[in-house]
């Protein structure tokens, strides 16, 4: 089977297609339709992650289908848990990680990985943030395995982990 891995353009249809691919993984995952209060990096894709020369998204195709998808902005959540311990200047945070469960336990989000954290030391980000969630069985195993570190675990609904790895020297 033959992977292609890549960044994301503008082109429209591919940004639907993309869109489509992502509401279809939460409602998989999560079992919730779009919630704009949640999803407005999805239904703004190009301002989030095309449009800003600090910003990516990656996507993984097989026969032209997207399979699994990565992005990855400057820090830009305002938790009162890290006034100014992040900033956009110095930190990434890595967003819509998602593999399609048919593809899984190939590489594919290891990969992913290496690319956006690739993508932040060319950028000059020092450090990449992301958050997951406990009840996702294999998400603690593998950001752990990949280096990161949990900062604060929450006890909040959603089950909320804040991890972050260092990926260059201050």
């Amino acid at each position: 089977m033959d992977i292609l891995i890549r960044e994301v353009n503008d082109d429209v249809k591919e940004i639907s297609s993309i869109k489509d691919f992502l509401f279809n993984q939460i409602k998989k995952e999560y079992g919730i339709g779009p919630m704009p209060e949640f999803h407005y990096d999805i239904t703004g894709l190009e301002e989030y992650y095309i449009k800003p020369s600090r910003n990516n998204f990656f996507i993984a195709c097989v026969d032209g289908k997207i399979v699994a998808t990565a992005g990855i902005r400057a820090y830009d959540k305002d938790y009162d848990l890290f006034k100014g311990i992040y900033s956009k200047e110095d930190t990434a945070s890595i967003w819509r990680l998602m593999v399609d469960e048919d593809y899984r336990r190939l590489g594919l989000a290891r990969k992913l990985v290496g690319l956006i954290e690739d993508f932040a030391r060319k950028n000059g980000y020092i450090q990449v943030y992301l958050h997951t969630h406990r009840y996702l069985d294999a998400a603690l195993p593998f950001w752990k395995s990949s280096g990161y570190v949990i900062t604060i675990e929450e006890d909040d609904y959603d089950e909320t982990t804040h991890m972050v790895k260092y990926i260059a020297s201050k």
